[in-house]
């Protein structure tokens, strides 16, 4: 793990591999590790994969102020500049891509493509607007009620099935003890007030939106929403719930392998 300081925060950030700057970004409550750690062999052995905390995550620590989208994307642009990955493919996931989103429009010199999973340009809606509201509210009064709808919004009906009640009470015991709830509350801020509506026309790179067909976070009609915005996109769709990386991540790996190479050609 290597820190750099970026506007008084202390961005923390992992490199691992070698080739092409591939950066990806996680999403809201996740971090490096949990969202992307263990998809890093998968992409290491073609590309410079730099994995960074942008603020409310991992080690990374700053002032505590209200997050917004500009300085989160510096942080993670701070991060692959430090790591000497210019210019670079970006994958975002969540509110992460909502914030590759950002970087895509606003540091376009430095990206090579672009996508994103389970993103949303906007939190503006009814639906949005309920969810991170309660997201909020269990956050400060419930952490443990907040775990379990995590898992029943983040995988779809047949993956958590597949899992067993002690799967499913050992996990929501790693999350409550894993989590920076204080982090995720400011990151929860933001998803409730973010705008990327003007960026995402703006995008002029080769771009890959992912939809998640089971996703009740990030309903899907969002990333197709995405997709007819940014001139060019493609748009596929797993059948997955919100949390594509862990419930499939053979084809998320298969879909975005592809994807950059073709971009790299």
């Amino acid at each position: 793990m290597a820190i750099i300081e970026i506007a008084g925060a202390q961005v923390s950030y992992q490199v691992d591999g070698h080739g092409p700057g591939l950066v990806f970004v996680h999403g809201t409550g996740g971090d490096s590790q949990s969202n992307w750690g263990h998809l890093v062999e998968r992409f290491s052995g073609q590309w410079t994969v730099v994995r960074p905390d942008y603020a409310g995550s991992g080690a990374t620590v700053d002032d505590g102020q209200p997050l917004s989208l500009a300085a989160l994307a510096a942080q993670v642009v701070g991060a692959a500049r430090a790591a000497g990955a210019l210019p670079f493919h970006l994958v975002g996931f969540s509110l992460g891509a909502s914030i590759a989103a950002y970087i895509a429009a606003e540091y376009a010199d430095e990206v090579r493509s672009v996508v994103l999973l389970a993103g949303f340009a906007s939190g503006a809606d009814g639906r949005m607007q309920l969810e991170f509201s309660l997201w909020r509210g269990l956050i400060r009064s419930d952490r443990r009620s907040m775990a379990r709808l995590l898992l029943l919004t983040g995988f779809s009906p047949d993956f958590l099935r597949s899992l067993s009640q002690q799967q499913i009470e050992e996990t929501v015991d790693a999350i409550i003890s894993g989590n920076q709830w204080e982090g995720m509350g400011r990151q929860v801020e933001l998803d409730l007030s973010l705008d990327v509506s003007e960026q995402v026309k703006r995008i002029a790179k080769p771009t890959l939106v992912i939809g998640c067909a089971h996703d009740y976070m990030v309903p899907p009609a969002h990333g197709r929403a995405l997709a007819a915005a940014i001139p060019g996109a493609r748009y596929a769709e797993l059948d997955s719930g919100h949390l594509a990386t862990l419930e499939r991540p053979d084809e998320f790996t298969r879909l975005v392998t592809d994807f950059l190479r073709e971009s790299e050609q």
